[in-house]
C-alpha cells in the first residue's frame, strides 16, 4: 500500500518536508550542472579537449540511467527515508572523490559514482512529494522539489563557476560535498520515517513500462532533455567564442539562465495542473523555436541574453509535465515509472552532450549546436503530440465502453 507520510496531508500549500527534498535537489543540481561552467578549467588543468571534458556530463548522465532503475528495485523494501539518506551518502562520497581526483580517468569514475545516487534519490523524492499533497497539486509539488535544480542554476552554478575560476575547480567540488552533508542533515530532521513500497514484482512493473503511452512518455523525456543538454553543455564556449563575452560576464549570464529556469519550472507546474498535455506541447514548441533562434541571436550580446533567458524558461518548464506524465501513464507502477523517467532525463542529458560534442568535432561550428538542439526538440514535440492522440483515443474508447448500449 502507498502509505502517506503525514496524516495531515494538506489540500492547500506545501508541507515543510518537501523543503528537505528541494535542498537535496539543489545539491544534486549544482553537482550536475556546474560542470558546464567548469569545462574550460577542467580541460586546461587535466590536459584534455573541451569535447572530452564535455563527456564528463555524458558519464554522469549514464550513471543516473543505470543507477535509477537498479537502485529503485534494490531498495524497494527499505523505508523511503533510509533510501534518501543512503543515496545522499553515495552522493557525498562521489563528489569528495571528484574533488581529490588527480586525473581525468578518476574524475570520470567519481562522476559516475555520484550519479548513481541521483536517479533513486529523485525517484523516491518525487513519490514522497506527490504523497504529501492533494491529487490536483501533484505537478506543483514536483515543481517545488525540482525548484532546487533551478535555484542551483540561479545561485549554485554561477557561484560554483566563479569559485572554480578563482580557486580551482576542485574547490567547487569540495563545496558541493558540503552541500551534500547539509542535505543529509535536512532529510534526517525533516522527513518522517515511512515504510517502503514493499518488494517489487520486476516482471510486472517492467511489463507496465512497455505500454505505448509509457514508452512515448519516456521517449518524450529523453528527447526534451537531449535538446536542453545539447545546448547547455556547450553554452559557456558559445557565449565566450561566438557572443564575445568575457568569462566573468558569462558567470552573470549563467545566473540569468538560472532565473529563467526557476521561473519556467514554476509556471510549467501551474500550467500542467490545469492541462498536462496542452502545457507540455506548447512549451516544447517554444523550446524548439528558441533553440533555433539562439543560433542567430548568439552573434549579438543583447539578443543572446534575452533569448537564452526565454530558452531557460522553456527548458525547465517541461519538467513538471514530463514527470507527472510518466506517473500518470503507469499508475500501477509508480516506483519504476518515476525511476525510469529520471533515467530518461539523464539519458537525454548524455545523448545531448554527446550530440553537441559531435557537432563541434565534425567542424560544423559552435553555432550549429543550437540548431541541432532545435531538431531534437521538434522530435520531442512530435512524440508528445502522438502521446496526446493516444490519450484521446483511449479516453473515447473508455467512454464508449461505459455508455449504455442502444
Amino acid at each position: 500500500m502507498n502509505q502517506k507520510l503525514d496524516a495531515r496531508t494538506p489540500t492547500q500549500g506545501f508541507p515543510i518536508p518537501i523543503l528537505a527534498l528541494t535542498m537535496s535537489a539543489f545539491a544534486i543540481g549544482v553537482a550536475e550542472f556546474v560542470i558546464a561552467g567548469l569545462l574550460p578549467d577542467i580541460s586546461h588543468d587535466l590536459g584534455v579537449s573541451i569535447p572530452a571534458a564535455g563527456q564528463l556530463v555524458t558519464a554522469y548522465a549514464m550513471g543516473v540511467v543505470v543507477g535509477a532503475p537498479v537502485l529503485a528495485i534494490a531498495t524497494s523494501k527499505l523505508p523511503r527515508k533510509t533510501v534518501l539518506l543512503a543515496m545522499l551518502g553515495i552522493f557525498i562520497f562521489g563528489n569528495l572523490l571528484s574533488a581529490i581526483s588527480p586525473n581525468y580517468a578518476l574524475l570520470m569514475i567519481a562522476r559516475v559514482v555520484a550519479a548513481l545516487a541521483h536517479g533513486s534519490l529523485f525517484g523516491v523524492g518525487v513519490v514522497v512529494a506527490t504523497d504529501l499533497v492533494a491529487p490536483n497539486k501533484r505537478a506543483s509539488a514536483i515543481a517545488l522539489m525540482f525548484t532546487g535544480l533551478t535555484v542551483a542554476n540561479v545561485a549554485g552554478v554561477p557561484l560554483g563557476t566563479l569559485v572554480g575560476q578563482l580557486y580551482g575547480w576542485r574547490t567547487t567540488f569540495f563545496a558541493i560535498t558540503a552541500l551534500g552533508v547539509l542535505s543529509f542533515a535536512a532529510v534526517t530532521v525533516l522527513i518522517p520515517g515511512v515504510s517502503g513500497m514493499g518488494a517489487i514484482d520486476v516482471r510486472r512493473e517492467f511489463a507496465i513500462a512497455r505500454r505505448p503511452q509509457v514508452l512515448l512518455a519516456l521517449i518524450t523525456t529523453v528527447l526534451s532533455s537531449g535538446c536542453v543538454f545539447a545546448l547547455f553543455t556547450y553554452i559557456v564556449p558559445i557565449l565566450e567564442d561566438v557572443s564575445g563575452f568575457a568569462p566573468r560576464a558569462v558567470t552573470v549570464i549563467l545566473f540569468v539562465i538560472g532565473v529563467g529556469l526557476t521561473v519556467g519550472i514554476n509556471i510549467g507546474g501551474r500550467l500542467a495542473d490545469r492541462g498536462l498535455m496542452r502545457a507540455l506541447i506548447g512549451i516544447l514548441a517554444g523550446l524548439a523555436a528558441l533553440s533555433a533562434l539562439f543560433a542567430l541571436a548568439s552573434h549579438d550580446k543583447a539578443a543572446a541574453v534575452v533569448v537564452i533567458f526565454l530558452w531557460g524558461m522553456a527548458a525547465f518548464g517541461t519538467i513538471p509535465s514530463l514527470q507527472t506524465r510518466a506517473l500518470d501513464s503507469a499508475k500501477e507502477a509508480p516506483n519504476i515509472a518515476s525511476a525510469l523517467n529520471i533515467g530518461a532525463f539523464n539519458l537525454g542529458n548524455a545523448g545531448g552532450a554527446l550530440l553537441g560534442g559531435l557537432v563541434i568535432d565534425w567542424g560544423l561550428g559552435l553555432t550549429a549546436v543550437p540548431l541541432a538542439a532545435a531538431l531534437v526538440a521538434l522530435a520531442s514535440l512530435a512524440t508528445a503530440v502522438l502521446g496526446a492522440g493516444l490519450d484521446r483515443r483511449g479516453s473515447l474508447f473508455a467512454q464508449r465502453q461505459r455508455s449504455p448500449r442502444a
